[in-house]
C-alpha cells in the first residue's frame, strides 16, 4: 500500500508515515489473530465446565455450582474478547478505506495533472483553427480529385469514331453471312437496290401468281436472314 498521512500516530519522518498504515495493520492483524485462539480456547473452557456440572448435578451439589461458576467466568472473559475482536476488525476495516480513499485520491490528483500537461497548449481558437484547416485541406482533395478525373474525361474516344467502327463490323459481319449462304440478302447496305425483274425466256410461260408469292417470301426470308 502507498503512504497515508498519520503523522503523529507513528511519529518518525516521512519513510515511517509512508509506512504507518501497512504497520498499524499488521499489528492489528497480529493482535486479531491471537484474540481469535484466545475465543477458540474460552469457548473449549466453557463447554468443559458445563459438562462438569451435568456430571454432578444430581451426585454433587457444590462441584456443580463450582463447575457452573467457572463457566459464567469465562463466558464473561468470552464476551470481553468477542468485543476486542470486532473493535480490531472495525479499526482495520477504517484503514483500509482511508488507505484506499487517499490513493484514489492521489490518482485523481495525477489524472487532473495530466490532463493539465495535455490541454496546456491547447485553446478553443488553436481547436478552430486546426478543424478549420482540414476542411480547407478536404475541400482541396476534392477539387484535385474533380480535376483528375476530367482529364481523363478528355481522352475519351469520339462518338463519330465509334460509329463508324461499328459500321464496319457490322459489314464484315454481313459480308461473312453472304459468304455462308450463297445469296445476296435485300437489306445489304451495299447495295440497297431492289433485284430487277428477269425477263421470262423465250418459249416458257409468265410465272403464275403463285409462283411470284413464293419467290416474294423467299425474298423476305433471304433479307431476315442477313440481318
Amino acid at each position: 500500500m502507498s503512504g497515508w498521512g498519520l503523522g503523529g500516530w507513528f511519529g518518525g519522518g516521512g519513510a515511517k508515515r509512508q509506512d504507518a498504515p501497512k504497520k498499524a495493520i499488521l499489528q492489528l492483524r497480529s493482535q486479531l489473530e491471537m484474540l481469535s485462539k484466545r475465543e477458540k480456547h474460552l469457548t473449549n473452557q466453557m463447554e468443559e465446565q458445563d459438562n462438569l456440572a451435568r456430571k454432578y448435578v444430581n451426585s454433587n451439589k457444590n462441584a456443580a455450582k463450582s463447575a457452573l461458576r467457572r463457566k459464567k467466568q469465562f463466558e464473561h472473559s468470552l464476551e470481553q474478547t468477542q468485543g476486542q475482536i470486532m473493535t480490531l476488525e472495525r479499526e482495520i476495516y477504517s484503514i483500509e478505506t482511508a488507505n484506499i480513499n487517499k490513493e484514489t485520491l492521489e490518482a485523481m490528483k495525477n489524472a487532473s495533472s495530466a490532463m493539465k500537461q495535455i490541454h496546456g497548449g491547447l485553446t478553443i481558437d488553436k481547436v478552430d483553427q486546426t478543424m478549420e484547416d482540414l476542411r480547407e485541406q478536404h475541400a482541396i482533395g476534392e477539387e484535385i480529385g474533380e480535376a483528375i478525373t476530367q482529364s481523363v474525361g478528355t481522352n475519351a474516344v469520339d462518338d463519330d469514331e465509334l460509329e463508324a467502327e461499328f459500321n464496319d463490323l457490322q459489314q464484315e459481319e454481313l459480308d461473312n453471312r453472304m459468304l455462308k449462304t450463297g445469296n445476296v440478302p435485300v437489306g445489304d447496305k451495299v447495295d440497297n437496290l431492289p433485284t430487277p425483274v428477269q425477263a421470262e425466256p423465250k418459249g416458257k410461260t409468265p410465272a403464275t401468281e403463285e409462283e411470284e408469292d413464293e419467290e416474294a417470301e423467299l425474298r423476305k426470308l433471304q433479307a431476315e436472314m442477313a440481318m
